[in-house]
């Protein structure tokens, strides 16, 4: 078990809880980031105390006052976040980081040797083999924070010659609806998730289902399988965290309530299981219910497998996209089926140069920066 963390991305929804996990296990945290969130982040440091902390610019005056009486060194924006991942003593990463500022700080991790518990999809989406290329070469540790990847790296524990991937999704708020349906759709909508206590970004993404096309594409880069190996199927109780199917047609699901700390502990404690504060799951009166997903209400799954199997550059480019539109739609100034439109738009007609098949950290930047810009140019 790891004694030491550092949490890139300590006030949103997933650092809130891993700090749950770190006051029930009782674990030291060596430096804390957040980016805009001051007041909490000041508050967070009063109670563990870190050695350094991180905060985008724009709040650097502004948390700098508030932690003035206590000894803390601070950083700012996102060379600071990609310093404390690099650079201080902790033996474990846990990236919160929303979106593609995750890609930096895991690589930087990665080149140290660090347990990375990671939670930030975005950077196996669009870093890919990039990414696993530096875990390997700095003789790292990916441990998945994901329900999904968390469910299908326990079942794996041990075993090997995976036939299948079952990856659950629970379908999101809007399971069974039509495209018509979908047009009306509104943010406040889209961000009531029926199971899942998420930030909004990731609610909006699982609303329309491009949560589990980029978690798809995560499972592949992941667990070393083809796509034709991982199959996505909707799941609404979100009981069956996911499924593993071997060669000799054995399932194996990891099954329990919804509740991120059990795979954010997990992760920390890897490979030993400690006591969590999740509710024990009642197997008395469960109905667990499987079904397939609508291609046609639904594209965006579709999308991310197509860029997966074109690879290079475009699922870095197709995320770009996503961040963009979902950023306008929760902004009001788009509808939820154009951000399918959008995105799927970019992906195809996008005009840059020819794909990239082994991209750098660079041309990931840039794919991702022209992306966002023809999404915008094209509302």
């Amino acid at each position: 078990m790891q004694s030491s963390i550092t949490l890139l991305g300590s006030t949103g929804s997933i650092g809130k809880q891993t700090l749950d996990v770190v006051r029930n296990l009782g674990l030291t945290v060596e430096s804390l980031s957040a980016h805009s969130n001051a007041k909490l982040l000041a508050d967070q440091c009063r109670e563990f105390k870190p050695k350094r902390a991180c905060i985008g610019e724009e709040k650097y005056n502004e948390f700098k006052l508030l932690v003035s009486d206590i000894d803390i060194e601070i950083l700012c924006g996102d060379e600071g976040v990609e310093q404390l991942a690099s650079e201080d003593e902790s033996e474990s990463l846990v990236n919160a980081v929303l979106g593609m500022k995750g890609l930096k700080p895991t690589v930087n991790a990665a080149s140290k040797g660090k347990k990375i518990a990671f939670a930030n999809k975005e950077t196996l989406v669009a870093g890919g083999k990039l990414v696993t290329d530096a875990v390997k070469a700095g003789n790292a540790t990916l441990l998945p924070v994901d329900s999904e990847h968390s469910a299908i790296f326990q079942c794996i524990q041990g075993k090997n010659k995976i036939k299948k991937i079952w990856l659950t999704g629970s379908g999101g708020p809007f399971f069974g609806k039509d495209r018509d349906f979908l047009k009306t759709v509104t943010p406040e909508m889209a961000v009531k998730h029926p199971r899942w206590n998420m930030g909004k970004k990731i609610s909006v993404d699982s609303a329309s289902l491009m949560n589990k096309g980029l978690e798809f594409i995560e499972a592949v880069h992941l667990f070393d399988v083809s796509p034709d190996q991982v199959e996505v199927v909707i799941h609404p109780q979100s009981i069956v965290h996911s499924l593993v199917e071997f060669e000799d047609n054995a399932i194996l699901a990891q099954m329990g309530m919804p509740d991120m700390r059990v795979c954010i502990q997990y992760a920390l404690t890897y490979p030993e299981r400690k006591p969590s504060q999740a509710e024990s799951l009642d197997l008395f009166g469960q109905k667990l219910d499987f079904f397939n997903y609508d291609k046609t209400a639904f594209p965006l799954l579709e999308t991310a497998k197509k860029t997966l199997k074109v690879g290079g550059n475009l699922p870095a480019i197709m995320n770009g996209a996503n961040e963009e539109a979902v950023a306008l739609f929760l902004d009001h100034k788009i509808g939820f089926t154009q951000m399918f439109d959008l995105v799927i738009d970019t992906c195809e007609n996008i005009n840059t140069a020819p794909i990239i098949k082994n991209p750098t950290i660079e041309d990931i930047i840039e794919s991702d920066k022209a992306a966002r810009e023809y999404v915008r140019s094209h509302i």
